[in-house]
């Protein structure tokens, strides 16, 4: 993606959103996103920068009351949308220093509001309000705006004066997301037409077309949905009371017309007026995410003054099956990605709760921390979407998560028509095939090896708290940095090779002879293996040809004793011989040069240290008795 990188900064450049710079006190690491048209976003990752440091701007966001009361009256309705909304506004001189992002082609500082900081929702609303105030039936939410009025000509002539104040500020608007003149828009969560507003199916559909359960553990998990929010439905038990019979001990499994009347009955009680809630700026939002094998699922809630939770709307939908094969971490994180884009419009610009049961998520996807580096390209891109949100991630545990764990179990048939499948593992897994099969091979040996076959497992379903095999733990520490991708397991974005493919794949790093270093380098750009560094080492000390060639160490220069001031402080020691049948312990003083032989019986290190003992007994210790002594000696 470099030069994807590149061509984007030039671009960005030319349109003065960024500029060069050589230095900067603040700088933010960038995260490129691939945009659908193939073309790169350039974020900047400011949740250890800007958003830590500063201080969040208290302009609040408008009440959603407030603006319907604004559109009251309104026969039809014109929804405007900005092109590239926040980029449109250009910042003071002495706010640019804060939102410098460094990338590959050096420093750069950006001149116009920033998409991830933190009080970048604030500015931008106080500035839509300041330029539209005082036109009337025009509603004014971040860079979505909605005008109406009581007659045709009133509705014109207000949408008339949006777009030409829009236009002496030199606002633009995307005229594809641009709706006029419509006789219904969606609008904040709710349907708005002249009669006023309606409830939006979607906040319910996720329980209103939910599959009826098809053995005990999926009823148990609706059943769990269904208690938790029992206090706001009336008469519960009683509609329970067929479904109950199913989970006797002694009842075999059979659903019959009693089941399913029942089960429609629970299922028409969520779209009450006295269980389903609308939304309120002030009370605290909790999001709920949770994901089981085949389907994810959301739940917005206020929580009430008494501490309970009711729902605002619910979210579900079925995996595809490429999703299907994500590890549980990442299916995890899909709910969580999944939940905050299906209710942007409730979230974005305010502090808000997400509750998972999946508790490495909490360290991946923290708010104060940045993006992990050897996380999975899939989680690192969640991350950053995450970003431009303000929430608090908290652990829940599975039992309490009941709200969420029902609609996963029993998820909407909707699914995506294609899964995106990321860029760089594609390229990844090409590089990797030196044959056409090899990729396949290690699918293959990952689920013949006993290890790999375990971890795999563990990643798909989850870990277990303690790990005691040996052979596990290697994986068990980076368990939060692993992922599965086609069969295959990644850590970051390198492949984790079996055992019987280690031979091969050294053997193509080595093909060109590298050396440690270099090889080193290369295989740590793709693979990975518990001790791998030292089987490239062993690799290299192995071939003869890298050995033949390697680079000689510099001679060492040549150094001659000093000669000593006096005798004794300095002597030289070997053994000699074998001669007539021994060995003899030679000492030469190199003052005076003394010789000393001694025959020895044996040399091992025992025996040579009593006879220094002796020797330094008559005649003093080397170079630390005084020089009296040791001139007695020699004179």
């Amino acid at each position: 993606m470099k030069k994807k990188v590149e061509d984007e900064l030039e671009q960005l450049q030319e349109a003065n959103v960024i500029t060069p710079i050589q230095f900067s006190r603040w700088a933010a690491p960038i995260v490129p996103v691939l945009k659908s048209d193939g073309t790169v976003r350039i974020c900047g990752d400011y949740k250890l920068t800007i958003n830590r440091a500063s201080k969040l701007d208290a302009y609040p966001l408008p009440r959603v009351e407030d603006l319907f009361a604004t559109l009251a009256g309104g026969k039809t309705f014109s929804k405007l949308d900005m092109s590239h909304a926040y980029q449109q506004l250009l910042l003071d001189v002495d706010s640019k220093e804060y939102v410098t992002v460094n990338t590959h082609k050096g420093l750069f500082r950006y001149n116009r509001l920033v998409f991830r900081g933190a009080s970048s929702p604030a500015i931008f609303q106080r500035t839509m309000d300041n330029l539209l105030q005082g036109i009337p039936h025009v509603a004014v939410y971040l860079d979505d705006i909605l005008g109406t009025g009581e007659t045709e000509e009133d509705h014109l002539h207000h949408l008339d004066q949006v777009l030409k104040r829009f236009s002496e500020a030199g606002l633009r608007l995307k005229r594809s997301k641009c709706t006029f003149q419509a006789q219904s828009v969606t609008y904040l969560g709710h349907k708005i037409t002249a009669q006023g507003l309606c409830p939006v199916e979607d906040k319910v559909r996720a329980i209103k077309d939910a599959p009826s359960p098809k053995n005990g553990s999926e009823l148990k998990s609706f059943l769990g949905m269904v208690k938790y929010y029992g206090k706001f439905l009336p008469e519960l038990s009683t509609v329970l009371a067929p479904l109950y019979q199913l989970l006797h001990k002694d009842c075999k499994w059979k659903w019959g017309p009693a089941q399913e009347k029942a089960f429609k009955e629970v299922k028409a009680l969520p779209q009450s007026a006295q269980f389903l809630v609308h939304f309120d700026q002030d009370k605290e939002i909790i999001l709920s995410c949770d994901a089981s094998p085949y389907g994810i699922r959301a739940v917005l809630s206020h929580q009430m003054e008494d501490g309970s939770e009711k729902p605002i709307g619910f979210a579900s939908r079925t995996l595809t099956s490429a999703e299907k094969g994500y590890s549980q971490l990442d299916k995890e994180g899909l709910a969580i990605v999944f939940a905050v884009k299906r209710f942007h419009q409730y979230l974005y610009g305010r502090h808000f709760t997400i509750c998972t049961d999946h508790k490495p998520l909490m360290s991946l996807f923290s708010e104060s921390r940045c993006i992990p580096p050897m996380a999975s390209a899939r989680i690192q891109r969640w991350a950053l979407t995450l970003s431009a949100y303000q929430y608090t991630i908290l652990y829940r545990a599975g039992k309490d998560n009941a709200n969420t764990d029902a609609l996963s179990r029993l998820p909407l048939p909707e699914m995506p028509a294609t899964t995106v499948v990321p860029p760089e593992t594609i390229f990844l897994m090409e590089r990797l095939a030196f044959t056409g099969e090899f990729d396949k091979q290690i699918k293959q040996w990952t689920d013949q090896d006993p290890i790999l076959s375990q971890v795999k497992i563990f990643l798909m379903q989850g870990w277990p708290p303690v790990i005691e095999d040996d052979g596990l733990r290697p994986y068990a520490k980076r368990k939060t940095e692993l992922s599965v991708q086609d069969g295959c397991i990644l850590w970051g974005s390198r492949v984790v090779v079996p055992p019987p493919g280690h031979a091969q794949v050294m053997d193509e790093f080595h093909e060109a002879h590298p050396g440690a270093s270099r090889m080193k380098s290369l295989a740590r750009s793709y693979i990975w293996w518990p001790n791998m560094d030292q089987e490239v080492e062993d690799k290299v000390k192995s071939c003869s040809e890298c050995q033949i060639n390697q680079k000689m160490a510099p001679p060492a220069p040549l150094h001659l004793w000093e000669w000593p001031d006096r005798p004794w402080s300095r002597l030289h020691i070997d053994f000699a011989g074998p001669f007539m049948g021994h060995m003899f312990l030679v000492m030469v003083d190199a003052h005076s040069k003394w010789l000393q032989a001694h025959i020895m019986s044996n040399i091992t290190a025992t025996t040579t240290i009593e006879k220094l003992r002796q020797v330094f007994a008559t005649h003093g210790l080397p170079g630390l008795s005084g020089v009296r002594q040791r001139n007695n000696v020699y004179l």
